[in-house]
C-alpha cells in the first residue's frame, strides 16, 4: 500500500490490552521524530490515550479521527503539533465508539482510513521535502474490530507490540491469521513489519523463556531492541508527555531511541531489496 516513495505508514496492533502498544507508538514516533524523521501518529482507538499522553487535553481535540472516518473533515484538518516539534497528532475522542453504526452500510467502510492517508499523501507531495511527513504511526484499539481492520487496509506494515508473559504466542498467532487475511482481501502490499518485545524484566525466568520462544517462532521478524519494564515509561503519560522528554537517560528511553534506528534499518533495507 504504497502512497509515495518517501511516506511509510505502520500500524501499532495486537487485540490484545496492556501490551505497550498505546506506549510503543507515542515513543517510537518520539524516536522516530529525534532523530530526524517527520512523524504523524493517527489516533483510531477510542481511549485517546495516545492523545493524551502526548498533551493534547480532551477539550482540545475539535477535529478528530472520528470526524475524519465519517467523512466530514480531511486528515490534515484533525492534525495537532506536539512538544516535539517534528511529531504530531491527529487525536481521537470517545466518538470513535460509534463509528461503526456511522459506516457500517457503507461500500467503502474499510477503506475509510485509506482514502484519508491518501488524500493527506496526495496533499504532502505537493509541499516542499522538508516539509512533508515521512513516517506515519497508527494505533489501534485492542480489538480486531472495523477500526483495527480500517488501519490494516491503510498501513505498508505492521509493528506488533507483544508483552514478554504466558499468552503472548497465542495472542501473536490470531493477530498473524487476522493480517493474512486482511492482506488476501484488502491490501495484498501489507506485510509483518516487526514484532518488538515489551516490558521485558530478565528477572522473571518466564519472561526470558517467552522471548526465545517468540524468536524461535518468528525468527528475524522480531526486533533485536527489547523494550525492559521501567517505571519512567510508566510514569510519563500522567505528564502529558513521551518517555524521552521526561526521562531521556532512563532504559525505557535509550530502549526506544534504538527500535527507532532499527525500523529506520529495516525500511533501507526494504527500499534496497
Amino acid at each position: 500500500m504504497a502512497y509515495s516513495p518517501d511516506l511509510r505508514v505502520l500500524v501499532l496492533a495486537n487485540q490484545k490490552g496492556g501490551v505497550g502498544k498505546t506506549t510503543t507508538a507515542i515513543n517510537l514516533g518520539t524516536a522516530l521524530a529525534a532523530i530526524g524523521e517527520r512523524v504523524l501518529i493517527i489516533d483510531l482507538d477510542p481511549q485517546g490515550n495516545a492523545s493524551t499522553g502526548l498533551g493534547i487535553d480532551r477539550k482540545n481535540r475539535g477535529v478528530s479521527t472520528f470526524d475524519v472516518m465519517i467523512g466530514e473533515a480531511p486528515l490534515k484538518a484533525a492534525i495537532q503539533a506536539t512538544a516535539v516539534p517534528p511529531l504530531s497528532i491527529a487525536p481521537s475522542t470517545l466518538d470513535l465508539l460509534g463509528v461503526e453504526l456511522e459506516i457500517a452500510s457503507e461500500k467503502d467502510r474499510a477503506y475509510r482510513l485509506r482514502n484519508a492517508v491518501k488524500a493527506f499523501a496526495d496533499d504532502q507531495a505537493q509541499l516542499p521535502e522538508p516539509n512533508r511527513f515521512t513516517y506515519v504511526l497508527i494505533d489501534c484499539p485492542p480489538s480486531l474490530n472495523l477500526l483495527t481492520i480500517n488501519a490494516l487496509a491503510a498501513s505498508d506494515s505492521v509493528v506488533v507490540p507483544l508483552q514478554c508473559e504466558f499468552f503472548a504466542l497465542e495472542g501473536l498467532s490470531q493477530l498473524l491469521s487476522t493480517v493474512e487475511k486482511v492482506r488476501q482481501t484488502l491490501n495484498a502490499e501489507l506485510t509483518i513489519h516487526g514484532i518488538v518485545l515489551t516490558m521485558y524484566d530478565p528477572r522473571n525466568n518466564l519472561a526470558t523463556q517467552v522471548a526465545a520462544d517468540v524468536r524461535g517462532f518468528m525468527g528475524d521478524k522480531v526486533y533485536e531492541t527489547i523494550i525492559p519494564r521501567n517505571v519512567r515509561i510508566s510514569e510519563a503519560p500522567s505528564y502529558g508527555k513521551p518517555v524521552l522528554l521526561y526521562d531521556l537517560k532512563c532504559s525505557g528511553s535509550q530502549a526506544y531511541l534504538r527500535l527507532a534506528s532499527e525500523v529506520i534499518q529495516r525500511e533501507r533495507q526494504l527500499r534496497a531489496a
